[in-house]
C-alpha cells in the first residue's frame, strides 16, 4: 500500500497532558467522562500542532505522557454511542 494511502488511517499519537476541561453541557454520551487537555508531540518529543480535547477513562494526570487516537469508529464504540460526536480518547498512559 503507497505511504499515501496509509495516513489517511486514524492516528495514533503520544501526546502530553497539560489540563484538565469541564463542560456543563455536553453530549449524553459524554456523561461521567473525564476531559483533558493534551499537547500531541513529535518523533523528538516536540510540540505537534495545537493542543487537542480528549476522553479519558484511563486516569490520567496532569504532566502524563500517553498515547491518544483519533479513530472515531473505536471512540464510538469505547463510549457505547454510535452517535456520540467524540473523536480523540486515551489509548494508554506511557511509563
Amino acid at each position: 500500500m503507497p505511504w499515501e494511502a496509509r495516513t489517511a488511517c486514524p492516528t495514533m499519537q503520544q501526546a502530553r497532558v497539560v489540563g484538565t476541561a469541564v463542560s456543563s453541557t455536553k453530549h449524553p454520551s459524554m456523561k461521567g467522562w473525564r476531559l483533558l487537555i493534551v499537547q500531541p508531540l513529535g518523533i523528538k518529543g516536540q510540540h505537534d500542532g495545537d493542543p487537542a480535547l480528549v476522553v479519558d477513562h484511563l486516569g490520567a494526570g496532569i504532566g502524563d505522557t500517553v498515547l491518544i487516537s483519533s479513530d472515531g469508529k473505536g471512540a464510538r464504540q469505547l463510549m457505547n454511542d454510535q452517535t456520540s460526536p467524540v473523536r480523540w480518547f486515551v489509548m494508554g498512559i506511557c511509563d
